[in-house]
């Protein structure tokens, strides 16, 4: 782990992540609630972090001001946090991934029962969508959106008390990843790079690939088993508007067990020190996820890796980067696994389940401020590179 940044250098990443807040007061709680994140050990409540930079008796009470009260803008700050990592990390992807925060009571924004599959049982929870600058060997949150189901989305008692803006409601995963993308895009100074996605079971994917593929975003998405697709003969655009070129419908997952369409299982040199061989199964397929969807006019590439005996399979994998080398496809979607180990430090390190407020601005600036510190925390000695166009 990184050492601990300097003082002075917490003051210089604070005067430019957060020069867009108004107030110099704010910016100088910001300074400070930074600080508290990365020293303070244990639980990260907002008095334990008031204590250990300010021994006034009110300071408890002005950190939780700046953070659940304070009307200050977060979207510009987080800008600011992606131009600041991108000039002390290349990344490789864009990876947009889940972040499961397990909750008490029922109070909280957006909390909702869910079942949780790494856990194997329902978890009273709330679900972050977050963006992550990721390279094969660290990935720095930058960005987030709260899910907000069920009557967070209706009630309007609920949504005043948790003063959630009118123009926030429920939106699945995979229309806060193009949100997220969108933001990215315009926040970013350097070349665009893939964008890679997993979002679990959502049964969504194709939409998700459809509104990347319009963006002109190369992608790589985790697919569910059942995701409807139609196999291909041939990729990239068809001649045929009808689509006489695809086969009819089946599940992902039968189109490459069965070995249906024109599937290819190949070997490929994993990427890194050793020789590890893999025996990956692919296909041409085009999504059909909603009857509304129309011909199909392009065809993507369908993945996986054979896993061996007696284990369980593997996750399928779906990308309009239809000839690029499937070990360069494989580093990417190793990337996610990089992101969980971020959120997990999150949750170990700097208190990202810590949080005791109950309003959506209050969530969004306590995810704010704990994805700078991290950022924070393993870039500061890191020197800054020439502009990447």
């Amino acid at each position: 782990m990184a050492t601990l940044p300097p003082d002075d250098a917490v003051s210089r990443f604070t005067e430019r992540v957060f020069e867009p807040l108004a107030r110099a007061d704010q910016r100088a709680w910001a300074r400070r609630y930074l600080r508290a994140l990365l020293t303070t050990p244990g639980k990260k409540s907002v008095r334990r972090l008031a204590a250990s930079v300010s021994a006034s008796p009110t300071a408890a009470q002005a950190l939780h001001q700046f953070v659940n009260v304070s009307p200050w803008d977060w979207t510009p700050v987080r800008e600011e946090l992606v131009r600041w990592t991108e000039r002390r990390l290349a990344p490789q992807a864009w990876v947009v991934d889940l972040a499961v925060l397990p909750k008490r009571g029922e109070h909280s924004c957006g909390v909702h029962r869910r079942f949780v599959a790494a856990a194997g049982r329902p978890v009273t929870c709330q679900v972050g969508v977050g963006a992550f600058l990721t390279t094969a060997a660290e990935a720095v949150p930058v960005d987030w959106r709260l899910q907000l189901p069920g009557a967070w989305g209706k009630e309007p008692h609920r949504r005043r008390r948790a003063r959630i803006p009118c123009d926030v409601g429920f939106r699945p995963p995979e229309q806060h990843a193009l949100e997220l993308v969108d933001s990215l895009a315009g926040a970013s100074r350097t070349a665009p790079v893939p964008v890679v996605a997993h979002l679990g079971a959502t049964p969504r994917a194709g939409s998700l690939a459809r509104g990347l593929a319009a963006r002109n975003r190369d992608f790589v998405l985790a697919v569910p088993d059942g995701l409807r697709v139609r196999t291909a003969r041939s990729p990239g655009h068809l001649p045929h508007p009808r689509g006489e070129e695809y086969g009819p419908v089946r599940t992902a997952r039968g189109v490459l067990d069965q070995g249906l369409g024109p599937l290819r299982t190949e070997e490929t040199v994993r990427p890194g020190g050793r020789e590890h061989r893999a025996a990956v199964a692919t296909a041409l397929v085009h999504p059909v996820d909603r009857p509304s969807a129309g011909p199909p006019h392009r065809a993507y590439r369908l993945f996986t890796v054979r896993p061996e005996e007696s284990r369980p399979p593997s996750q399928l994998w779906l990308t309009n980067m239809t000839h690029v080398r499937t070990e360069n496809l494989l580093a990417l979607t190793r990337l996610p696994a990089r992101t969980r180990q971020t959120t997990r430090r999150l949750e170990d390190d700097l208190g990202l389940l810590d949080f005791e407020g109950r309003s959506y601005p209050g969530w969004h600036h306590h995810m704010t401020l704990v994805s700078a510190a991290y950022a924070l925390h393993h870039l500061h000695h890191r020197p800054c590179a020439t502009a990447r166009v």
